[in-house]
C-alpha cells in the first residue's frame, strides 16, 4: 500500500512493518515543519486523507508515541507541533534531594529532567514555562526553564545546625543554594538537630537566603519523625477538612435497610476476603462455583465506594487530591477517612456491605467467556489471611481447616479456577518477574528490629488472578460502552532500550525473539529459558529495566507486561482514585444515566494527576524506608556482610546486603587500584588491564564504613 503515500520518505519501511501503513513519523514531521502554528488532529487526518477507523487509531497511537519520545508537543486544545518549532510548555517543578529536579509537564507531556543549575531558581511546586533543551541517547528529555509563572509556598523542611553561633537549615530537598540562615529571633525555640519547617523570608535567589522557623517537628532521631518529614517534603495531603469530617460522620456504622433496595442480594453466597495478617481495609471478596458444563462462575465483589463518595462532594474532592493511599512502614495516610476505609466500605466479616460485583464466566481453559456487573449486597463469611489459605490448600493447617470447614469446598473451587487461569496466563505470555519484597519489623521503640522477606504463596497468586480477571472484564465492558475511563497502560519497550538489551543479551549467548517489535510472550519465554542459570536474577533485572513504567491514561494502548489488549483498575476504590472513577462509569451504564466525568479531557487530566500521586507516594515511601534503614545500619558500622551488586555506575557499585536487604555504595576509589571503564550496556566496571571486572548480580563481601543519615546513603568497601 505504499502508493497511498508516495511522498513518504519511509514508505518502504512502513509497508514492510505494517500490513496497512499510515504516514511515518518522518512524513508527519515533514508536514508539521511547513506549518506556521499548531495543527489539529482533524487537519492531520484531512491532509493525509485517512478515512478508515483502523487508520485513525493507528495515527492516534503514533502521535502518542511521538509525544512520549519528545518529537511533538501538544497544547491544551490537543493540537500538535514540532518540539523544534514550538518548544515551550508549562509544567510543575519536582525537586529531588540530590539537587536535581524535573518538570511534570501539563497535558500529557510527561516528565523532563532539570540540572542542579536549572534548579537554582526554583523550588518544589513552582509553575514554570520551559522548553526542551535536548534529548539524550537514552531518550531522556532535558528541559530549560524560560520563565517562572507561579511560585509555590516558600517553605522548606530540614535539620537545624549551628556554626560559630549562627543557625542554619540543611534542607531535605536541595535547590542549588547554600543552607538557609536563620536569625536568633526567628528560631521559634528550635534546637540543634531538630527537624523543622522553615518559611523563606526573602527572595530565594539571594546570595544567602533567610528563613523563619514556623513549625518544630521533633528531634532528629525521634520515632516516627521520618514519616512527618516525608509528608511535608512530598506535600502529601494528610489532614481532613471540617467538611470532610462532617460528611464522613453523617454515615452510620451499619448499612441501613433502605440502601439494600434495587440491589442484587448475594448475602447467601459464601464470599470471603483473603488479605495479609495486618490488613485493615478489605477492598475485595471472592466466591466461585463450578458451571454444569465445565468451567467456573467467579464473583468478585468490590466495596461500592461510589455509593458513599459522590461526585463533587467534600469526600470526593479530598480523595481526588490525594489520588491514592500512601503506605509507610507502620502507618497509612488513607485516601478516605477511616470511618469509610476501615469500616463502612471495608468488607468486614459477618456484616452486610454494599458492593459493585463483577460476575465472570470462565472456561475450563481459563478463558473469559462472559461478564456482568451489578450493584449488590454481600455478607462476607470469613476474613482469611494468605497464610491460612495457602496452608489450607496445601493441607498443612488442620486446625484452620476444621474451623473453616464450611468454606473449604468454595476455597477448593477457587483453587481449581486459579490453576486454569495460571495456565491461560502462560499461554497468553504475560511477563512474570521473580522478585523479593521485604517487610520491616519494628521493636518497642518504633525502630527497625529486623527486615524480612515477604514470600508470595499460592493464596497471593490466587487472589491476584481473580483481580486481574475482574479488571480485564471491566476494561472490556467500558470499552464496549465507549465510556472514557482511565486505563492502566503499559507501553511497549522503546527502540533504544531494546537495542541496548539485545546487545547485552548477545554477550551471554541469549536472544530476545520478536525483532523490533517483541511480544510479552518473547520476554516470558526468555525468562523461562534462564531460570536454571546462576545469573538469573542479574539477567531478569536488566530485562525489567528495559521496560517502560505503567501509568494511567484514557488512551488505551494495552498492558504489555500483562499481555492484555485492554486493562484497567477496578478492584481498590478505597485506596485508588482511578478505581473510583471506573466504578462511577460502570454505575452510569447500570443506571443508564450519563455522568459529568465521562469526558476525555477530564480523564486525561486525572490520568496525569493520578500517575503523579502514585509516583509521589512511591518516592515518599522509599525515602522513609531508606531513612529507617540508615538508622538501623548505624549500629552495624565496621561489620562485614555478603551482598549482591544491584547497580553499576561510572562512580562505583551499588550493593544490596543479602540478609538484611539494604543498599550501599562501593565507591570506585574503594575498588582495587586501577583505572576502570564503565560499560552501561553490559552493566559492568572493567579495569583497564582487564584484571578486575564487576557486574550487576556479582556476589561481594563488603564492610560498612559510613552511614550518612542526612543523605540517606551508606558507603561500603570490599571485605
Amino acid at each position: 500500500m505504499t502508493e497511498r503515500f508516495p511522498n513518504d520518505p519511509q514508505a518502504a519501511r512502513e509497508h514492510e512493518q505494517y500490513p496497512n501503513p499510515i504516514p511515518s513519523r518522518e512524513y508527519i514531521m515533514q508536514y508539521l515543519s511547513t506549518q506556521t502554528g499548531f495543527v489539529t488532529n482533524e487537519q492531520l487526518i484531512s491532509h493525509f486523507n485517512l478515512k478508515h477507523e483502523d487508520d485513525l487509531e493507528a495515527l492516534r497511537r503514533r502521535l502518542s508515541a511521538m509525544l512520549r519520545d519528545g518529537q511533538l508537543l501538544c497544547d491544551r486544545k490537543h493540537r500538535y507541533a514540532l518540539v523544534s518549532k514550538t518548544d515551550l510548555f508549562t509544567g510543575t517543578i519536582v525537586a529531588y534531594k540530590d539537587g536535581y529536579g524535573s518538570i511534570l509537564a501539563d497535558e500529557g507531556g510527561g516528565e523532563l529532567s532539570l540540572s542542579p543549575k536549572q534548579m537554582r531558581d526554583v523550588l518544589h511546586g513552582d509553575r514554570v514555562l520551559a522548553n526542551v533543551m535536548r534529548i539524550d541517547e537514552q531518550g531522556k528529555r532535558e528541559a530549560r526553564i524560560v520563565e517562572v509563572l507561579d511560585r509555590a509556598d516558600r517553605q522548606l523542611i530540614g535539620r537545624i545546625y549551628f556554626i560559630k553561633g549562627f543557625a542554619y537549615l540543611a534542607p531535605e530537598t536541595k535547590f542549588g543554594h547554600e543552607d538557609i540562615l536563620i536569625a536568633p529571633e526567628d528560631l521559634g525555640g528550635a534546637l540543634e538537630d531538630q527537624m523543622v519547617v522553615v518559611s523563606l523570608v526573602d527572595d530565594p535567589l539571594s546570595p544567602q537566603p533567610l528563613g523563619r522557623v514556623v513549625e518544630v517537628l521533633g528531634d532528629y532521631f525521634a520515632p516516627g519523625l521520618e514519616i512527618e518529614v516525608a509528608i511535608r517534603t512530598h506535600h502529601l495531603p494528610n489532614h481532613w477538612t471540617d467538611a470532610v469530617l462532617k460528611q464522613a460522620k453523617a454515615y452510620a456504622s451499619t448499612v441501613p435497610e433502605e440502601s439494600l433496595k434495587n440491589r442484587e442480594d448475594l448475602r447467601d453466597k459464601c464470599f470471603v476476603t483473603i488479605d495479609g495478617e495486618d490488613a485493615k481495609d478489605f477492598d475485595d471478596a471472592v466466591y466461585c462455583e463450578a458451571l454444569p458444563k465445565g468451567g467456573w462462575r467467579l464473583w468478585v465483589a468490590i466495596a461500592d465506594v461510589s455509593h458513599y463518595v459522590t461526585i463533587g462532594s467534600a469526600l470526593d474532592l479530598a480523595a481526588q487530591e490525594r489520588g491514592n493511599s500512601v503506605y509507610f512502614p507502620g502507618r497509612v495516610i488513607p485516601m478516605l477517612p477511616e470511618v469509610l476505609s476501615n469500616d463502612l466500605c471495608s468488607l468486614n466479616p459477618n456484616v452486610d456491605r454494599l458492593c459493585m460485583v463483577c460476575e465472570c464466566d470462565i472456561s475450563a481453559q481459563g478463558e473469559l467467556l462472559d461478564y456482568r456487573f451489578a450493584r449488590a449486597a454481600i455478607h462476607s463469611h470469613g476474613r482469611l489471611t494468605y497464610t491460612q489459605v495457602a496452608n489450607i490448600l496445601e493441607g498443612d493447617d488442620y486446625e484452620t481447616m476444621q474451623r473453616c470447614a464450611d468454606l473449604l469446598p468454595h476455597l477448593y473451587q477457587l483453587y481449581d479456577l486459579y490453576q486454569s487461569l495460571i495456565k491461560a496466563r502462560e499461554i497468553r505470555g504475560a511477563i512474570d518477574f521473580a522478585s523479593t519484597e521485604t517487610r520491616i519489623i519494628f521493636g518497642d521503640n518504633k525502630k527497625i528490629e529486623k527486615i524480612v522477606p515477604v514470600e508470595r504463596n499460592v493464596a497471593h497468586r490466587l487472589i491476584e488472578e481473580c483481580m486481574l480477571t475482574a479488571n480485564v472484564a471491566t476494561a472490556k465492558f467500558l470499552e464496549h460502552h465507549e465510556i472514557p475511563i482511565l486505563y492502566r497502560i503499559h507501553e511497549k519497550p522503546r527502540p533504544e532500550k531494546l537495542g541496548e538489551l539485545r546487545q547485552f543479551l548477545k554477550e551471554f549467548g541469549l536472544t530476545l525473539k520478536g525483532g523490533d517489535d517483541p511480544e510479552p510472550s518473547d520476554y516470558a519465554a526468555l525468562i523461562q529459558a534462564i531460570l536454571a542459570r546462576p545469573d538469573t536474577a542479574f539477567i531478569q533485572t536488566v530485562l525489567l529495566r528495559s521496560l517502560t513504567q505503567a501509568v494511567y491514561s484514557p488512551d488505551n494502548v494495552g498492558h504489555f507486561g500483562l499481555a492484555y489488549d485492554a486493562y484497567t483498575h477496578f478492584t481498590s476504590p478505597i485506596r485508588r482514585y482511578p478505581d473510583l472513577l471506573v466504578h462511577r462509569a460502570i454505575g452510569s451504564v447500570i443506571d443508564r444515566k450519563p455522568i459529568t466525568q465521562a469526558t476525555l479531557s477530564f480523564m486525561r487530566q486525572m490520568g496525569e494527576h493520578c500517575s503523579m500521586t502514585e509516583r509521589r507516594a512511591d518516592e515518599a515511601t522509599r525515602g522513609v524506608t531508606n531513612w529507617l534503614k540508615c538508622e538501623y545500619m548505624q549500629s552495624k558500622l565496621g561489620e562485614f556482610f555478603q551482598g549482591t551488586v544491584s547497580g553499576v555506575t561510572h562512580f562505583g557499585l551499588f550493593v544490596q546486603l543479602n540478609d538484611i536487604y539494604v543498599d550501599g555504595l562501593v565507591h570506585i576509589s574503594a575498588l582495587p587500584n586501577a583505572f576502570y571503564h564503565h560499560d552501561p550496556i553490559s552493566h559492568q566496571l572493567v579495569s583497564e588491564n582487564g584484571a578486575f571486572r564487576y557486574r550487576l548480580g556479582d556476589q561481594l563481601r563488603v564492610r560498612v564504613v559510613r552511614v550518612d543519615l542526612d543523605q540517606r546513603k551508606m558507603d561500603f568497601d570490599l571485605g
